[in-house]
């Protein structure tokens, strides 16, 4: 299969592409679900195909094909180069890369019990003992659990010589236990939700996370949801834990620096950004705590925007985005990193499968630690609001104005936690919300979340990303208004 590529690429110089390269992806997936303690889904699939990105007459070409013979791959070849050339005559201006050396690789990413020699009758088994174990708490109405598998063989080659293998695989697990009463339906996910917890990691992250031993726990908090008092409306102090700390990183702080968007070639669909060229190295981003790399290397976890190269051919980095507070960093690409006067890509370019062309992409997007435990945060928090776990939220296509709504919420007074809130939210502006910040738990309450279904792009694609959070305080927010 990898002579189907090379010969693309030699096809595509033959007929006037001053750059090309190809990606050859296989893709196999696995889901498996319940609901109320029948099968909801089991499923699998698997992809094939080779997509073909070129350079003629300045402008961009790309096509893609599934079909793996000389011809196919000539033919997507010529394809692309036409589209180009159709390209070039209403450019602005022509291309230009940054320069980036050859490689010649191949890596796996680690992983410990492949989910793909793991039954489908197993993973049934321990799906459905979660759902009866969630059910048997009455009250609870709807349980749903789910774990999913991925696998990708990637090879790149470009006409600049690279030439890259990668494979990767990616394990999701979670269940949420809903209670509906009255009028109100209360939700309550593990690990995290919309889905649960996903890494690049294989069927061992399912055994780590424990979900038969929480499910309980989760169950009996859905139902006791129902008896809290409803979040009041106010400023608070705001304690976040992790993984809703995780998805407000992602929306008000990842989106924004995505490069293309503040180039406004996203702005018809996915929205632009707040974060203006001006802005860079200028702009007071939060306080100075706050620290956030975007960081693909695998010395920074098993996150899923974790690799050992992008969809260019550029070896994964840790990039600072924020440091000290001060806004310092965009994630780029080989087209774009002149923009901000880089003189090499960071290596954020991702394309979902074969037949999309790389954007640039979230990778691991991760505010690092601070100091201090979740106790310690409540401990010296006189007036404030505890949240966990994302329910809901909003924000401008700017990425500037946003609100959050949670599962789950406490009511601190004088260093403790005095009761259980339902339906807590909180909103704000995204500078004046992490120049809030004055604490972040230690590295030790330190996890890398994945966020697997971020959207982007027309024809839309759906790509994993990781953000890395500890706990984490905010003073003066205004709380409670999403659902009064």
């Amino acid at each position: 299969m990898r002579e189907l590529a090379l010969l693309a690429l030699d096809r595509a110089a033959q007929i006037g592409a001053s750059y090309a390269d190809a990606r050859l992806v296989e893709t196999a997936e696995r889901y498996v679900s319940t609901k109320n303690g029948k099968v909801g889904q089991a499923a699998s699939s698997e992809s094939l195909g080779l997509g073909v990105r070129v350079i003629a007459g300045g402008a961009w070409g790309f096509s893609a094909t599934d079909q793996l013979t000389r011809e196919g791959a000539q033919a997507a070849a010529t394809r692309a180069v036409r589209i180009a050339r159709a390209s070039a005559l209403v450019q602005k201006r022509p291309v230009a890369l940054a320069p980036e050396q050859k490689h010649e690789a191949c890596w796996v990413a680690p992983f410990r019990i492949d989910p793909f020699q793991i039954s489908v009758d197993r993973i049934l088994d321990l799906l459905l003992r979660v759902d009866a174990e969630l059910r048997r708490v009455r009250g609870v109405t709807l349980a749903e659990t789910g774990i999913h598998c991925r696998r990708v063989r990637q090879f790149f080659a470009s006409t600049e010589g690279s030439r890259i293998e990668q494979t990767r695989h990616y394990t999701g697990a979670g269940y949420a236990a809903y209670s509906f009463s009255g009028n109100e339906i209360q939700k309550r996910s593990y690990p995290n939700s919309f889905g649960g917890q996903y890494m690049l990691k294989g069927y061992e992250l399912v055994e780590e996370l424990r979900l038969l031993e929480n499910a309980q726990r989760v169950a009996e908090e859905a139902v006791a949801l129902h008896q809290a008092d409803q979040c009041p409306e106010g400023v608070y102090d705001l304690i976040v834990d992790g993984s809703q700390l995780g998805l407000q990183i992602h929306e008000s702080i990842g989106h924004p620096i995505e490069l293309d968007r503040v180039l406004g070639t996203e702005a018809n669909f996915a929205g632009a950004s707040f974060l203006t060229l001006d802005k860079l190295r200028n702009l007071q981003y939060g306080s100075q705590i706050v620290n956030v790399v975007c960081d693909a290397t695998p010395e920074h976890g098993p996150g899923l925007g974790t690799f050992a190269f992008d969809d260019e051919g550029v070896p994964a980095q840790s990039t600072d985005i924020i440091r000290d507070g001060r806004f310092v960093g965009y994630m780029s690409s080989r087209e774009t990193a002149g923009e901000i006067g880089e003189p090499r890509s960071n290596g954020t370019m991702r394309a979902d499968g074969w037949n999309h062309l790389p954007l640039i992409r979230m990778t691991n997007v991760s505010l690092k630690p601070g100091a201090g435990s979740p106790e310690e945060l409540v401990g010296s928090t006189g007036r404030g609001i505890h949240m966990e776990t994302n329910r809901s939220w909003s924000i401008d296509d700017r990425r500037y104005h946003f609100q959050f709504g949670c599962e789950l919420g406490w009511e601190i007074r004088d260093g403790k936690k005095v009761r259980m809130l339902k339906n807590p939210s909180y909103s704000g502006i995204t500078t004046e919300f992490w120049n809030s910040c004055d604490g972040i738990c230690g590295p030790e309450y330190w996890n890398l979340w994945g966020t697997p279904h971020c959207g982007k792009g027309q024809p839309q694609q759906v790509m994993g990303t990781g953000h890395g959070a500890s706990p984490a305080r905010f003073r003066g927010v205004k709380i409670g208004a999403a659902y009064s």
